[in-house]
């Protein structure tokens, strides 16, 4: 990847260390039970059951501090879970927000969020495959998913439950998220990924070139991360390849 035109090196980093780091992230999801609230960034959220819980992890806080939202324009969201980062878009002043996830309960919980906060004019929520329930002409100004990172075994599932938003075997979805964007932003419009230094860097790489892409890193932070000791959250631009 480039930082600010600069190559960032490094390869993919040992998968023990990305599953350990993801096994010990869905165990701490075996407490959540029953519908609850949770704090975050300041406010209260629903969270169902079933699926991923942001403050759990720093990542969230940091995703919503450097989104460039686009005040007055159009954001959608690959992976919503909750819905709190597509709220948050409506909150900032993006007139037309869209929320997308796998899993229907993330899809109600993220509809959930939107009537909590009072964005459901300016926000809906859509259960389906990446952009697959969007209709069919719409475009945004920013497409955002932060990504199921963990690059595993291709034999291992992955699916809509809380296992498919941390691992993406042979990372088919991150191929199926550059293939099919381009058409999903408005002219000018940007292409962001959430990643990590746990997930496969030199992988994401090629399919981003194949796919006629180039990865930018705009934003990176160290935090600690039990059992992988420090991960550092990332936010990845794509943009086309220079001719």
């Amino acid at each position: 990847m480039t930082n600010g035109g600069a190559t960032v090196k490094g390869g993919a980093p040992p998968t023990s260390l990305a599953e350990d780091a993801a096994a010990a992230l869905l165990h701490r999801h075996t407490g959540i039970t029953r519908p609850g609230v949770f704090r975050l960034l300041g406010m209260d959220w629903d969270l169902l059951p079933g699926v991923y819980a942001p403050h759990l992890t720093r990542s969230a806080a940091l995703y919503a501090e450097w989104m460039p939202y686009p005040v007055g324009g159009a954001f959608c969201e690959i992976g919503c879970g909750t819905g709190y980062l597509s709220v948050i878009a409506a909150q900032r002043g993006c007139d037309r927000v869209a929320a997308v996830d796998i899993n229907p309960t993330a899809v109600d919980n993220a509809r959930r969020n939107a009537e909590r906060h009072g964005v459901a004019d300016r926000m809906t929520a859509a259960c389906g495959d990446l952009f697959a329930p969007l209709p069919g002409g719409d475009r945004y100004d920013v497409v955002f998913w932060n990504s199921n990172f963990v690059d595993a075994d291709p034999a291992r599932g992955g699916g809509s439950g809380l296992e498919g938003a941390l691992f993406d075997p042979g990372y088919r979805t991150h191929t199926r998220y550059l293939r099919d964007a381009r058409p999903r932003l408005n002219p000018g419009g940007r292409l962001l990924l959430g990643f990590t230094d746990l997930g496969n860097r030199r992988r994401l790489a090629q399919i981003a070139a194949e796919h006629g892409w180039q990865p930018r890193l705009l934003r990176a932070v160290r935090c600690p991360a039990p059992p992988a000791g420090l991960i550092t959250y990332q936010l990845v631009q794509f943009g086309p390849v220079a001719a």
